[in-house]
C-alpha cells in the first residue's frame, strides 16, 4: 500500500477520499471541500494497491473491473472526477496517474490502421447488441457529442437534435446535393440531411450491424434510393461529392493516415464543395492514447491535437474554413449517458456480464472528467477547396441554425 500511499498524498488535495485496506485499516487523504464530492473505496485484497501504483490508469480499471476496488461510498463516476478535478489540464500539472500511456513504437503500432485492421477495430466497439446502444444513448442513436443549449434544461434528444442542426448550417446545404457521410453510425445524420435538406448522402462505414440498421432505417423511412449505405473503407470511395461531413469517424483513422484522409477527401469533394470535419481532439499537444482505452474500447483510436489535424490537410491544400472548440459540450453529454447507463445496469448486465458492465462505467465515467478536467474537447473544422466557396462573414451559420433548429423543434 505505501506505493499507492505515496501517490495519492500527492495528488489528492480538494476533496476527501478514504481508503479501506483489505485488513480494515483506513486510510484519509485531502480536506473534505463544498465543490468536490467525498468517496470511499475499499480494496479486497492486499495487492491491488501497489499494482495500481504501478500502472495506475489500466489498475484502477481492471481493479474496478475485476471487484477488487470496490466504491463504497458515491460511484465511479464520482471518483474519477475527484482525481482529475485535482490535476485539471488548465493547471498543466502531472495527475500522477500516467497520463500519456505508451510511447514510441508502441503507439506507432497501434496507430496502423490499415484497412483490414481498421475493419476490425471498429467491430471490437460497434459492433457490440444493438440492445446495448438502445439502453443510454438518444432514440437517433448519435454516439457523438451532443450540442448544448442549456444543458440543465434541455433533454439528450434535443441537444443532439441540436447537434445535426449546428452541422448542417455549417455545411450550407442545397437542395440536390451529393453529400458523403464518413462513419454514418446507424444513419441518423444522413437521413437528417435529407430531410431538412433535399439532399442525396451516401454514408460509409466498416461496422456491419451499423449498416444494417442503417439500411433498415432508410427503408423505412422511404428514402433508400436517396439515402444509401455502403459497408466500405473511406480510402476506396469513388465519386464526386458537393459535401463531406465526418463526424466521430476521424478519432479511428490514426496520424499515419492523416495526410491519406485529406488528400482523399480532397480528391472526393467538389472544387466549390464544403467538408465539416467533427472530432475528438486534444487541447494541448500530441499525445497517445491511455492503456485502458486502447485495450478495452477503442483499439487504434487516438484522438488528435488541433495542430496534427491542420498540418496533415494544408498539405493537399483544404482551406480552413472555421474551427469551433466544444469544450464541455461532450463531458454533458456522457454524464447523461452515464446515468443512463446505470438505470439500465440490470439490462446490460443480462446482455454481458457484472465486468462488462463495470467496464462500460468506468469508460463513461473516464471520458466524462477527461472532457471536464482533462485535456479533452470536440474540434468543429470546416473544409473548403475554394476561397470564395462559402459567404465572407459567419452570419449565414447563425441564421440556419435559428431556422433549422425551428423546425425541428416544432
Amino acid at each position: 500500500m505505501w506505493l499507492l500511499d505515496r501517490l495519492l498524498r500527492r495528488v489528492i488535495r480538494h476533496g476527501e477520499l478514504r481508503i479501506i485496506e483489505a485488513n480494515g485499516k483506513s486510510r484519509a487523504y485531502g480536506t473534505s471541500d463544498p465543490g468536490y464530492r467525498n468517496v470511499t473505496l475499499r480494496f479486497t485484497d492486499a495487492a491491488t494497491p501497489n499494482r495500481i501504483a504501478r500502472r495506475p490508469r489500466l489498475g484502477v480499471a481492471e481493479a474496478f473491473m475485476d471487484g477488487k476496488m470496490i466504491v463504497e461510498d458515491g460511484d465511479i463516476h464520482d471518483l474519477i472526477d475527484l482525481f482529475r478535478a485535482n490535476a485539471p489540464f488548465e493547471a498543466a500539472l502531472d495527475d500522477g496517474l500516467g497520463r500519456g500511456g505508451r510511447g514510441g513504437w508502441a503507439k506507432r503500432i497501434d496507430n496502423l490502421n490499415w484497412e483490414r485492421r481498421s475493419k476490425r477495430n471498429v467491430a471490437h466497439h460497434y459492433d457490440l447488441s444493438d440492445r446495448l446502444y438502445d439502453l443510454f444513448l438518444d432514440a437517433d442513436r448519435q454516439y457523438s457529442c451532443a450540442y448544448w443549449t442549456d444543458p440543465g434544461a434541455e433533454t439528450l434528444e434535443q441537444a443532439q437534435s441540436d447537434k445535426k442542426a449546428h452541422i448542417a448550417a455549417k455545411l450550407n446545404l442545397s437542395p440536390g446535393h451529393k453529400v458523403l457521410d464518413i462513419g454514418c453510425g446507424w444513419g441518423g445524420m444522413a437521413l437528417y440531411l435529407n430531410r431538412i435538406a433535399d439532399v442525396d448522402v451516401l454514408g460509409i462505414t466498416l461496422s456491419e450491424e451499423q449498416l444494417k440498421v442503417a439500411r433498415r432505417r432508410a427503408q423505412e423511412a422511404g428514402v433508400a434510393d436517396r439515402v444509401r449505405f455502403e459497408l466500405i473503407d473511406y480510402r476506396s470511395v469513388e465519386g464526386r461529392f458537393d459535401r463531406i461531413v465526418s463526424v466521430g469517424m476521424f478519432e479511428h483513422v490514426g496520424p499515419p493516415y492523416y495526410e491519406t484522409f485529406f488528400a482523399k477527401c480532397r480528391s472526393l469533394l467538389a472544387e466549390d464543395g464544403v467538408m465539416l470535419l467533427h472530432t475528438i481532439g486534444r487541447m494541448g499537444e500530441p499525445g497517445v492514447t491511455d492503456r485502458f482505452t486502447a485495450k478495452y474500447i477503442f483499439p487504434g483510436g487516438y484522438n488528435p491535437a488541433l495542430s496534427e489535424i491542420v498540418v496533415a490537410s494544408q498539405r493537399s491544400r483544404m482551406i480552413v474554413a472555421d474551427v469551433e472548440t466544444l469544450r464541455l459540450h461532450y463531458a454533458y453529454t456522457l454524464d447523461e449517458w452515464y446515468r443512463r447507463t446505470v438505470a439500465a445496469k440490470d439490462a446490460i448486465v443480462a446482455l454481458y456480464d457484472e465486468r462488462f458492465y463495470r467496464m462500460w462505467t468506468f469508460y463513461l465515467a473516464g471520458a466524462a472528467a477527461a472532457f471536464r478536467h482533462g485535456g479533452l474537447c470536440n474540434y468543429q473544422l470546416q473544409y473548403i477547396r475554394r476561397r470564395d466557396a462559402l459567404p465572407i462573414t459567419r452570419d449565414y451559420l447563425a441564421e440556419a441554425e435559428v431556422a433549422l433548429r425551428a423546425n425541428t423543434r416544432n
